[in-house]
């Protein structure tokens, strides 16, 4: 069992393209987080930990006990997040376009004032500033400013505050049993792919695919390198 979990603020469809190449190898579960997607929003803040007690809520209905994760960038943190809560419940780790690291405090800041953005005048606020930095690709900067735009404002400022917050996940990685695929394009403008050099150093056990040429978004710029990595999951 696979489950792959969209980054912000996207939903499941990100994935898509790469589904179908990974099906022959695994069981499949494509959920959209709290506030995306299909999801419904709720009005309380909550946090990554809360969005992972999600996770291991839909698990137990589907009554999958263990299952491997793999998160695009705030889905990476879930992904830490569930690592730290319920260890005993993953099989592999993989992190695409994420990081372990928290957020500086200029970036934290810049987050709230975004949050309140989005808060005063909408999601198109992100989707015109977000696009160009995902991918350099002008297909799919148009196709994920549409789907940005589609989101619920109360899921972005969610998602926004919670990342925020997040732990640093760095102390975790000596403790992971199980497999762990990093996957980061080399042009990433968001999340430099240092960040994942950092994590294979950490933990050499862990298998680094580098994407020359590829941005924030692998599985839609690179599917079948994407699939053929997260393969390795299995």
């Amino acid at each position: 069992m696979l489950v792959l979990i969209h980054g912000y603020p996207l939903d499941h469809s990100i994935w898509d393209q790469i589904a179908p190449l990974l099906e022959d190898k695994f069981d499949l579960i494509l959920p959209d987080l709290r506030g995306f997607g299909e999801s419904s929003t709720v009005e309380a803040q909550y946090s990554l930990d809360d969005m992972a007690s999600d996770l291991a809520g839909l698990l137990d209905r589907l009554g999958v006990e263990k299952a491997a994760l793999a998160g695009h960038s705030m889905g990476g943190y879930l992904a830490l997040a569930f690592a730290r809560l319920y260890p005993h419940r993953l099989r592999g780790l993989g992190l695409v376009s994420s990081q372990v690291l928290p957020d500086a405090p200029d970036r934290k800041e810049g987050r709230y004032k975004t949050a309140a953005e989005v808060a005063e005048k909408g999601v198109g606020v992100v989707a015109a500033a977000m696009a160009p930095k995902l991918s350099s690709v002008a297909e799919i900067q148009a196709a994920l400013r549409r789907l940005m735009e589609k989101q619920k404002p109360a899921g972005v400022v969610g998602a926004l505050k919670a990342m925020a917050e997040r732990q640093d996940s760095t102390s975790l990685l000596a403790g992971f049993q199980f497999p762990v695929i990093l996957v980061h394009g080399d042009q990433d403008a968001l999340i430099p792919i240092e960040r994942a050099r950092e994590v294979r150093t950490a933990l050499p056990a862990a298998k680094l695919l580098e994407l020359p040429g590829v941005g924030h978004m692998p599985m839609m710029e690179a599917p079948r390198e994407t699939a053929w990595a997260l393969q390795h999951l299995a």
